[in-house]
């Protein structure tokens, strides 16, 4: 008969070891792979992820702007529609006044004709057509009747437009909503993130910041000023008085701008009325794809989706309002963020 050996258990001091080693091993990959997302990102970090989060929110401001101007546009539409249609009904009403004086005459001097007394009763766009086939009505009354007629088509189409356009003013405003909310989120996230700064990082932000200011402005020679002429060098000359003003998104002066928000007030000390947003300032003027073509008060364009403009300076800068947590200042080209698009003589 064959014995079979039973195997050897491994000691309770030696399981006890390899537990230990394992549970070991295992904390020590929980927290390697931990380390990474949970380690404090340092200023230079901080400070690229919130001049991201900047960018992201003014693309989200200058929708946000045009949300807002067309929600402006619209409400001033239904506003003279509504009137129009409240001044076709009084009309209409004085049309319907006449018909009825017709009516009571032919009623006093014998009877109401019948083909009158039906119009009355029945809708005019039908009646018209029945009547003037059977020659029932004076031409007098034929011309009153399609009057009306045609007062009545004129405020349906009013009325029509007007649903239309109050339908459009809701979405408008569910999308000015929408872009608010982004843009207070991004904002948010950014502000999170600089107040896990510490104080000294908070300090070297702002003196870096405070840095960028003063030397943009110092590399300006504005002697250049003189290449501006007319309305250009009044714009210039008015956002010239900005400097030193906040940036705040949504906001056209005089005590806070936006990028666009500056542009456009600028201009409209300058006796121009431009357009609110980047977007639509583009399509103001003649295009100028060369920098060496540019002169002072042209408005320049940055990212390939237009959402930054400023005001040309001369020597390569530009004055603009650059985002949020600075203010209206002078900065090179170069140093915007983004790639130079086009220039607008306006």
């Amino acid at each position: 008969m064959a014995f079979h050996r039973r195997p050897k258990q491994p000691s309770r001091a030696r399981v006890t070891v390899l537990t230990t080693a394992a549970a070991a091993a295992m904390a020590l990959s929980s927290q390697a792979a931990d380390a990474a997302p949970g380690e404090k990102p340092g200023k230079d970090e901080v400070k690229s992820r919130v001049d991201k989060l900047y960018e992201e929110a003014e693309q989200a401001t200058e929708k946000f702007n045009g949300a807002k101007e067309k929600q402006e546009k619209l409400q001033k539409q239904i506003s003279a529609l509504q009137d129009s249609v409240a001044r076709g009904q009084d009309e209409l009403n004085e049309l319907r006044d006449g018909i009825g004086g017709m009516a009571t005459a032919q009623y006093r001097s014998g009877g109401l004709d019948p083909s009158l007394q039906l119009f009355l009763s029945a809708d005019p766009d039908d009646y018209l057509d029945k009547a003037v086939t059977l020659d029932q009505l004076s031409g007098r009354q034929v011309e009153s009747l399609k009057k009306i007629q045609a007062k009545q088509r004129e405020l349906a189409q009013e009325r029509a437009e007007a649903t239309g356009k109050l339908e459009d003013l809701a979405a408008t405003r569910t999308e000015l909503g929408a872009k608010k909310r982004e843009v207070q989120a991004k904002l948010a996230e950014a502000q999170k993130l600089l107040n896990s700064l510490t104080a000294a990082e908070k300090a070297a932000l702002a003196a870096e910041q405070d840095r960028a200011s003063r030397s943009s402005s110092a590399r300006v020679d504005l002697g250049d000023d003189t290449s501006a002429t007319g309305r250009a060098a009044a714009a210039f000359a008015a956002a010239k008085t900005r400097l030193g003003t906040p940036y705040v998104y949504g906001a056209t002066g005089p005590s806070s701008f936006d990028c666009s928000g500056l542009t456009s007030w600028a201009y409209a000390q300058a006796g121009v009325s431009i357009p609110r947003t980047s977007e639509s300032q583009t399509t103001i003027g003649t295009r100028i794809y060369s920098t060496s073509d540019l002169q002072v008060g042209d408005l320049v364009f940055f990212f390939n989706d237009l959402h930054h403009v400023g005001l040309y300076a001369g020597n390569g800068q530009i004055l603009h309002a650059p985002r949020t947590g600075t203010v209206v200042r002078y900065e090179s080209m170069s140093t915007i963020g983004g790639p130079f698009m086009f220039g607008v003589r306006v």
